[in-house]
């Protein structure tokens, strides 16, 4: 066993940097001059893993996402890993919008990468580990190859490798 290398192909956020890329989005909020007078929030409930956002009007909600978008950019947080849920009026005239953070692939987006890496015939083999799929083979080639097809594979979430030996 000791012969044999693998790694994890994992989809999970950096909470740490998802907050203190909402900081310094809340901060940009307070200084801006389209905002002044506006109720508009930004709250991250970590153990949902989602992002609650309130705002005046669709205007300045959309104005509230392009900031969070760039400064999640610039933490290196993937977009991908962000599901927006569409907009829904809440109490005293606001709009609310709520981000999913992915954590974890789920059973089909798995399966679809195993059966991508059975596909490219090479000797590895991809298993499905609760919410990650861990690859394991012989050649340390033949893994780096397999990273280089699950980076240039256009998925709808965002993948990480981890866990290489």
């Amino acid at each position: 066993m000791a012969d044999t290398s693998s790694f994890d192909i994992v989809s999970k956020v950096d909470m740490q940097e998802v907050d203190n890329a909402l900081n310094q989005a809340r901060k940009e909020i307070v200084q801006r001059y389209d905002f002044k007078g506006s109720k508009t929030s930004v709250e991250l409930k970590q153990k949902e893993h989602e992002i609650v956002l309130i705002s005046d009007d669709d205007f300045r909600m959309k104005a509230t996402i392009d900031i969070l978008q760039s400064k999640f950019v610039k933490r290196n947080v993937p977009l991908k890993a962000l599901t927006y849920s569409p907009v829904e009026p809440a109490a005293g005239g606001l709009v609310k919008q709520t981000i999913k953070l992915q954590n974890g692939i789920d059973k089909e987006n798995a399966k679809l990468i195993v059966k991508m890496i059975k596909d490219t015939k090479l000797k590895v083999q991809g298993q499905i580990m609760d919410d990650q799929v861990r690859v394991s083979g012989k050649s340390k080639d033949d893994l780096q190859s397999i990273m280089a097809m699950i980076r240039q594979a256009d998925f709808k979430f965002a993948v990480q490798f981890v866990n290489y030996r």
